[in-house]
């Protein structure tokens, strides 16, 4: 299935997409895409439902991010061999983990602002992963059981903020807008092996980044079972799990986003986002 959430910023309705690429409304059936929904039992009553029974939205509403309720937006960092290469970073011996504040979430096309000051904004994109069963201490061979679903997450960083600015990485990933996701929640079924998915992002139409999640160093079910050896995921966290490489920092020279550029990204069955980018 391929869960969503459309309509005006807060007043967001959970729908699906059927068959034909239409926006089937969800809301007689549960509150939001978000909580006990997305619970193995919580998930099979929606794959229960025939979508033609559904009421059909019409026109092309907004889609805000494919998940509510996220208590915790985890990142992954240099994780992707052929990314850590490019930034001159030795590839780690454990994930490097940091948090992206819950604030930075939007909507896959909701414009992005360049936060005020920033001379380094940068684009990367990423496999999000959408717990959906409560995780502590599993094992890597029953971790993808406490996988909901699969999005799309273009983890927006600010380079001088994170890397000159001293202190931990949080303060440069967390600006407002920083964490576009979706369009949709993808169920792991629809995903059979989350480790060979073709990804790419391209700037006003110039491919940059152009990768598969098949050179993660670290692949979905180690991260998942790693992460709840140190606190528990629950339904609805968000594991952004790294970039490939093609990041503005790792071009030479150079190139960071500027107001009026435009990204846009996808990942294969995921979907596709595309946001314009604004001064702050």
């Amino acid at each position: 299935m391929k869960l969503l959430r459309y309509g005006p910023v807060g007043q967001e309705k959970p729908g699906l997409l059927d068959a034909q690429g239409r926006i089937r409304d969800l809301s007689a059936h549960v509150g939001d895409i978000a909580g006990d929904v997305l619970l193995p039992e919580g998930l099979a009553r929606i794959a229960a439902l025939d979508p033609q029974s559904l009421p059909l939205v019409g026109g092309n509403p907004r889609l805000g991010a494919c998940v509510a309720g996220t208590g915790k937006f985890i990142c992954i960092g240099l994780n992707y061999s052929d990314h850590a290469a490019e930034t001159g970073a030795t590839v780690p011996s454990e994930p490097i983990i940091f948090m992206k504040a819950t604030s930075a979430i939007v909507g896959p096309n909701d414009v992005v602002e360049i936060p005020r000051h920033s001379v380094k904004s940068d684009w990367e994109v990423e496999l999000g992963v959408i717990i959906g069963k409560t995780a502590k201490y599993v094992g890597e061979q029953d971790a993808l059981q406490h996988v909901a679903g699969y999005c799309v997450v273009n983890d927006l960083s600010e380079r001088e903020f994170q890397l000159e600015r001293q202190g931990q990485w949080t303060k440069g990933k967390s600006a407002d807008t920083f964490g576009p996701i979706g369009p949709w929640l993808v169920t792991r079924d629809e995903i059979p092996d989350p480790q060979h998915l073709p990804m790419w992002l391209e700037v006003n139409g110039v491919r940059r980044q152009n990768g598969s999640t098949a050179t993660m160093v670290f692949g979905v079910a180690k991260l998942v079972s790693y992460l709840s050896q140190f606190m528990s995921l629950r339904p609805g966290d968000v594991i952004s799990t790294g970039t490939p490489p093609g990041v503005g920092l790792g071009l030479k020279p150079p190139v960071f986003l500027k107001p009026g550029d435009v990204m846009s990204l996808g990942i294969e069955g995921l979907g596709q986002q595309r946001q314009q980018v604004v001064q702050g």
